[in-house]
């Protein structure tokens, strides 16, 4: 019997109604039930109304310990005073203006001295719009079209990016597109001579943290490696920090496997939410860089910058790497012992600061989707095909809050399915 009530989720499902006649499947995305994440449908809240520290709440008045993060942005809590405080005063001085604010150069100093790899920043709203500008730069740099990709990718949602089956993709937008497996670094080389050397990037994550499969975390002697082969045939290696940026190292994630990037690509953990996204580069590529058209009518708003001086500021003076580290692992300890308590074996994979969780018990991933909405619908959002993220507000009685509803959710899936021989 469960101790935890579960949600209901009325006042939830009548704002995504509302949502539906106006927006294309209600919420968009991941976020919202059309990509069949969220099952079964009733046990999760699709609409939030406020948030606060690692905490948020539903239309219905329901609570949320989130271990997502908003998918990533918030780094140190929700709604945190030395951000927020930073940003408002900033708004009081100017955001959006015709020449952009002196925050804009502040700000590029500090990803300068901050990351290990950056000669220069340039900044723009979203991920996509960080990864696109790498490619850009790639291919004006070197003349090349072709970009090599790891298997299990994403980059963003422009069109380079995505599959040819993909509504709305062409084939051509595809086609200079080459992808190999991880860890293959014979791959890397025959796609580099089936080319003739028409290869003008390699974006990757700093390792394999793709969806609904364990993630694998790289080593030292695998990037090293694929450094080698970069520069030895004049490849541009970016690396896609968008998630993993800042939550391993502060210098940057390439930095934390022990090699450096010639563009790293930076958004999610940059200003605890406030919107905006970054590239750093080598000096090898300022030209290149310079050369390009490409502006946002938002990209040089000054709030964010402030936002995000004050985040970096703040996630250096606690050492967030080392706490998310020690946080991650402490959570995914919980919630191991608590499953095979149950009868449950949960693997966790990749880094413990972005782990990753998966019931091994069925292939189908079905008892994972199972036990994940049991928890959600208890008061612990986490997820069943993305990778989790740590904040710096959690504390040991989030933690073991989160840890107690999680083995209380593996009791309701062990009672639900007594055929399988759990333990409740």
């Amino acid at each position: 019997m469960s101790k935890y009530p579960e949600y209901v989720h009325t006042k939830s499902r009548e704002w995504f109604d509302r949502a539906l006649n106006v927006i294309p499947s209600g919420i968009y995305g991941h976020l919202g039930p059309t990509e069949g994440l969220f099952l079964p449908l009733e046990k999760w809240p699709l609409l939030s109304s406020k948030a606060k520290g690692t905490y948020f709440w539903d239309m219905d008045g329901n609570k949320y310990l989130d271990l997502m993060c908003a998918y990533g942005p918030n780094v140190l809590g929700y709604g945190d005073p030395d951000v927020d405080r930073a940003a408002m005063e900033q708004m009081l001085s100017g955001n959006c203006t015709t020449a952009p604010s002196y925050k804009m150069v502040e700000c590029a100093e500090m990803l300068v001295d901050t990351v290990a790899c950056a000669d220069w920043a340039f900044f723009m709203k979203n991920g996509t719009d960080a990864t696109t500008f790498g490619i850009l730069t790639a291919r004006a740099a070197t003349g090349r079209k072709k970009t090599l990709f790891l298997k299990g990718y994403y980059h963003g949602n422009q069109p380079w990016a995505m599959k040819a089956d993909y509504p709305g993709i062409l084939p051509e937008e595809v086609a200079n597109n080459i992808i190999v497996p991880w860890f293959d670094l014979d791959a890397l080389e025959k796609a580099w001579t089936e080319s003739k050397g028409d290869i003008a990037a390699l974006i990757a994550q700093p390792y394999d943290h793709g969806n609904f499969a364990d993630n694998r975390v790289a080593t030292k002697e695998y990037w090293a490696a694929v450094r080698k082969f970069c520069t030895k045939h004049g490849i541009v290696l970016i690396v896609d920090d968008v998630r993993a940026g800042f939550r391993l190292d502060l210098a940057g994630s390439d930095h934390f496997y022990g090699f450096e990037a010639d563009i790293i690509c930076f958004c999610k953990a940059l200003a605890n939410g406030y919107n905006m996204s970054a590239a750093c580069g080598k000096e090898s590529l300022r030209s290149a860089a310079s050369s390009l058209s490409f502006t946002g009518s938002y990209w040089m708003s000054a709030v964010p910058f402030a936002a995000c001086m004050a985040c970096i500021d703040k996630m250096k003076a606690l050492d967030t790497p080392k706490l998310f580290r020690e946080t991650g692992k402490k959570i995914t300890d919980g919630f191991q012992a608590a499953a095979k308590a149950h009868g449950f074996d949960l693997v966790v994979s990749g880094e413990p600061a972005l782990f990753y969780l998966r019931i091994a018990n069925d292939d189908s991933l079905m008892l994972h989707q199972e036990w994940v909405a049991e928890c959600v619908s208890r008061g612990l959002f986490i997820t069943s095909h993305h990778n989790h993220f740590i904040n710096a507000a959690i504390t040991d009685a989030d933690i073991a809050l989160a840890v107690d509803i999680a083995d209380d959710a593996f009791s309701v899936v062990a009672e639900n399915h007594p055929d399988l021989g759990f333990t409740k």
